[in-house]
């Protein structure tokens, strides 16, 4: 008799029917991708990064390619809260009836603070990924992400005007992930996210340019998955708040793998835009893969790795 394979997990009273999440900025609304295949399939998905006002992004070109991976600088184009609200958020839920988690992006404290009062208004969302890698135009455009001080402060302010859980995307340029992730716990944080992109750079060597015309961007790709995974590691081990694994994952070992590592979810990103159906094939070879790991329960792996 086989067993059946549970692959649920629950992040802050959210239950999924399965930890794997398309990433922010990799899957659109989802509706776009609803043509390919019956999304429903996924445990949840993490809609593109949204900032107060509309906005076009970076100049082209904005994409590099590298041998496993690759270079984004797109520069969070959106439509903007209102328009997310009012047209994206009813159209993708036509096809999409499971937990959306609304990442949400700013320049400024008040920025972060007024998208989030929007947003955690809406039935449709069920938790807000706040994406503290953005510069902080008022705090010398540094990331707000690569201060404990600067997290603690969005986070604590976004605090006080959201009602569903909040989850915090943190950059891995840092040199000590753990003392960040402990300041935006501190600070209120329901969970934390983690690994956005890292700083990579590309250069055409016959024209002696950039590739991309912002000239640095996020490297993103499976050559990130070990730095992912051991910053998972670290912050799990660190904090006691549910930990959403991202970062370089491109199979249903990669999301366990993830998982033993502490992360109670695992979000998708770089793999989708060279493969549209890769969640679709992970989330359906993760029971075969259990069951060859002797896995009966996803959610009993969850930092297992001591």
């Amino acid at each position: 008799m086989e067993v059946k394979r549970d692959m649920s997990v629950e992040l802050s009273g959210v239950r999924l029917d399965n930890p794997v999440i398309p990433a922010s900025g990799c899957f659109g609304y989802g509706y776009g991708m609803a043509e390919f295949y019956d999304i429903n399939i996924l445990g949840s998905i993490s809609f593109k990064g949204t900032t107060r006002e509309a906005r076009y992004g970076n100049p082209l070109p904005r994409v590099a390619e590298c041998s496993s991976g690759m270079i984004n600088a797109v520069g969070l184009q959106n439509p903007g809260i209102d328009a997310v609200i009012a047209e994206e958020l009813p159209r993708m839920r036509e096809v999409f009836h499971k937990p959306i988690i609304a990442n949400i992006s700013g320049f400024s404290i008040d920025e972060y603070v007024e998208c989030c009062s929007k947003i955690t208004a809406e039935e449709q969302v069920e938790i807000i990924e706040l994406n503290v890698s953005c510069p902080n135009v008022h705090g010398g455009g540094m990331s707000f992400g690569t201060s404990p001080q600067s997290v603690a402060e969005v986070v604590r302010e976004v605090k006080k005007v959201v009602t569903k859980p909040l989850y915090v995307k943190l950059t891995p340029n840092v040199t000590d992930i753990v003392s960040i992730a402990r300041a935006a716990e501190e600070a209120g944080a329901d969970g934390i996210c983690l690994i956005n992109t890292m700083l990579g750079m590309r250069i055409d060597v016959r024209s002696r340019r950039p590739i991309i015309a912002n000239t640095m961007g996020g490297f993103s790709g499976a050559a990130v998955f070990p730095v992912a995974v051991r910053m998972v590691y670290q912050v799990a081990k660190a904090c006691s708040v549910p930990v959403i694994g991202c970062g370089g994952v491109e199979s249903a070992t990669d999301v366990i793998e993830m998982m033993m590592a502490g992360a109670t979810a695992v979000e998708v990103g770089a793999a989708n835009l060279r493969n549209p159906y890769a969640c679709k094939e992970i989330i359906e070879a993760l029971p075969t893969e259990m069951a060859r790991l002797g896995i009966e329960k996803l959610s009993d792996i969850i930092g297992i790795v001591k």
